[in-house]
């Protein structure tokens, strides 16, 4: 059905689990790599080259969003951010510090 190995088939849905910032995903697929023979350092290569291609339209989005606020020094715009929910503070939300 796929010319696709199960190797292939994780890494592609580890890229996209990064891409989608889908933490179950992710808990899933991890070890569905481990089964399909990735090892640790292999997986830990794609999903740091998958975060490294997730970041480029969120910071072009970023660029675009600051463009339209000329007036604005970057300091005054990262102290917007800095009064969010807190979450890109930490690695992983909590309750009490829950993702908006």
């Amino acid at each position: 059905m796929s010319d696709l190995s199960p190797r292939d088939l994780e890494l592609v849905a580890l890229g996209a689990a990064m891409g989608s910032n889908c933490p179950p995903c992710m808990e899933y697929h991890i070890p569905q790599a481990r089964q399909a023979g990735l090892s640790d350092a292999q997986i830990h290569a794609a999903i740091v080259h998958a975060d490294k291609v997730r970041q480029v339209p969120a910071r072009k989005t970023l660029q675009t969003a600051l463009a339209m606020l000329p007036g604005l020094v970057p300091e005054a715009a990262g102290a917007v951010s800095a009064s969010g929910c807190g979450c890109a503070q930490t690695s992983r939300p909590t309750v009490a510090n829950a993702c908006c």
